[in-house]
């Protein structure tokens, strides 16, 4: 599947977005199920958010920002928990719509022409909204709704794209979620195998 720069960059913060959700970090070691942190508690954490994605336009940043992202992150979640297009799409469209999109090239910070679809002066909820709403219109419109998703990982939530070729890939990071699952199989194989 052939995603195009921006695209891409849009997608990475949709992922980064939904996965400062409570429910998508696993616990910590001895910490109760329902006392997961927000990665997106604060302001402090909104403008480390808009840094790290470079969101260009961001000013001085208030609590109706940081509850207007965090609401975006909660539409973006709900369509990540759809694989059916005909729900997806309808959801794509109100995000988008009511970010109040105005598609134009822009050429800034080093990267070539690409499209925003945030108004200028947008809001950082509507510029994510906006932005990263399209790039989700653009998984639908490729028929790549499946590539959204959530690791498999039992006590792990975390939101991914599946940008494998055969749409084979299971968990978040193969390095975390994925070898620990693997070792923990070859250990219960291994166990029943000792008899």
């Amino acid at each position: 599947m052939l995603i195009p720069h921006d695209t891409r960059i849009a997608l990475d913060t949709v992922v980064d977005l939904l996965n400062t959700a409570p429910e998508s970090e696993p616990p910590a070691s001895g910490q109760p199920e329902g006392e997961r942190s927000d990665g997106l508690a604060g302001i402090g954490a909104l403008y480390d958010f808009a840094r790290r994605h470079r969101i260009s336009g961001v000013g001085e940043l208030h609590d109706k920002d940081l509850r207007a992202v965090q609401d975006v992150r909660t539409r973006f979640a709900e369509i990540f928990a759809t694989d059916d297009t005909r729900t997806a799409a309808p959801l794509v469209n109100a995000l988008v719509a009511a970010a109040g999109t105005t598609p134009q090239l822009s050429d800034h910070d080093g990267y070539d022409w690409h499209v925003h679809y945030f108004a200028p002066d947008a809001s950082i909820a509507d510029h994510l909204a906006a932005d990263c709403g399209m790039a989700l219109a653009f998984i639908v419109v490729a028929g790549e709704l499946e590539r959204l998703r959530r690791c498999e990982a039992p006590d792990c939530r975390r939101a991914f794209v599946d940008l494998s070729r055969n749409r084979s890939r299971r968990y978040c990071s193969s390095r975390t979620c994925g070898n620990r699952l693997h070792v923990a199989a070859y250990r219960a194989r291994r166990k029943e195998a000792a008899g």
